[in-house]
């Protein structure tokens, strides 16, 4: 069987309804009206209407959830009248399908595989979600005003991070596996060979890269930030505009910050639970300690912590950046902040150069 299908724009809703029996949950790009249009991956029902646009917030909650229960606790008495406390675990995870992903988003979750899966002690939590996952992303066929994954190693028409790869041509889309799981659900897909359309796919592909203006060379960049760290008239000057509202981590596909609170009560009939939830290193309230003292009181470390961890200190854990160039950051900050500026002026600093602008 060949590692290529081909199917018309008209056969992509046929496509997820051929999948979808293979799943519990199947998550696709769904447009949602309100005060601001957005699209955001949402459960598939047969005859639902699926949008190919870039979904404004990542996938990440199929793996991460924005709130998830770790483990219920009561505490009853015995016969001796003792009190006793019974813990019950709550591992929810569901086989699921991400479709029409990005690049960028398909990246991001290898990201996060890294401290969830790759660390000393392995969550369970993530990865009961992890390994009932399967991706199917979609090429994007150019660049756009906020995106910047060739600044991060990847592109529009990047492969990794994906068990089954749709690409646009002109006369429909291919779909190519990229691993065993997502060839043989290709094969029980039963769509066209398009082995002879690999040709348009690779155009295809070329073009989306060429659309993209030159990146600059950030493999300097850790020494660069390291450099810079003790700056503090540097952050201070380079988030003057930040409100500190945390939209960039809400946003982003590859911060994984979280909480740990205890709800309800031990001894009622309920009993409780402990919950974790995303957290916002943003936010002035992120590193209080009980004292009441906090290391990162203004807004200027707190950026400089975000910067520095996502292109210094996790890449010295990992050896890769712990971002994927989705601009989703710099698209729905309400000033404008651009993470790319502060790359280029650290650069500049270090390096005695103009300036240079963000771009694609």
């Amino acid at each position: 069987m060949s590692a290529y299908s081909y199917l018309t724009a008209q056969e992509i809703p046929t496509l997820v309804e051929r999948l979808a029996p293979h799943f519990e949950q199947v998550l696709v790009p769904t447009e949602q009206k309100g005060v601001k249009e957005s699209v955001i991956f949402a459960p598939w029902t047969k005859g639902s209407p699926i949008s190919l646009a870039k979904a404004t917030v990542p996938p990440k909650a199929a793996v991460f959830p924005k709130c998830e229960t770790l483990f219920s606790y009561k505490i009853e008495k015995d016969t001796q009248d003792a009190p006793k406390l019974t813990l019950n675990p709550e591992i929810y995870a569901p086989k699921t399908l991400i479709f029409a992903a990005r690049p960028c988003d398909a990246l991001g979750l290898n990201i996060l595989d890294r401290p969830f899966l790759q660390s000393h002690y392995v969550d369970p939590y993530y990865a009961a979600k992890r390994d009932k996952l399967c991706v199917v992303t979609l090429t994007c066929p150019s660049g756009c005003e906020n995106c910047f994954c060739h600044w991060v190693g990847i592109g529009p028409a990047a492969t990794q991070g994906a068990d089954i790869v749709l690409t646009a041509i002109k006369s429909g889309y291919v779909a190519q596996a990229m691993t065993q799981k997502g060839q043989e659900l290709l094969e029980k897909c039963a769509f066209k060979d398009g082995t002879d359309k690999v040709p348009e796919v690779n155009q295809a592909r070329k073009a989306a890269w060429e659309s993209l203006k030159p990146a600059p060379d950030l493999s300097q960049i850790h020494s660069t930030l390291a450099q810079s760290f003790a700056d503090l008239d540097f952050w201070t000057q380079e988030t003057q505009a930040c409100l500190s509202c945390g939209a960039c981590t809400y946003f982003c596909p590859t911060c994984y910050c979280f909480t740990i609170t205890d709800e309800g009560d031990a001894q009622s009939p309920q009993g409780g639970q402990r919950l974790r939830s995303q957290d916002n290193c943003m936010a002035q309230l992120y590193t209080r300690e009980a004292s009441g003292h906090n290391p990162r009181p203004n807004k200027a470390l707190r950026m400089r912590n975000r910067v520095t961890h996502k292109y210094m200190t996790y890449k010295e854990t990992w050896g890769a950046f712990a971002c994927s160039g989705c601009g989703r950051c710099i698209q729905h900050c309400p000033v404008g902040l651009d993470i790319r500026a502060i790359l280029l002026a650290a650069i500049a600093r270090t390096t005695n150069t103009p300036d240079m602008q963000g771009g694609k």
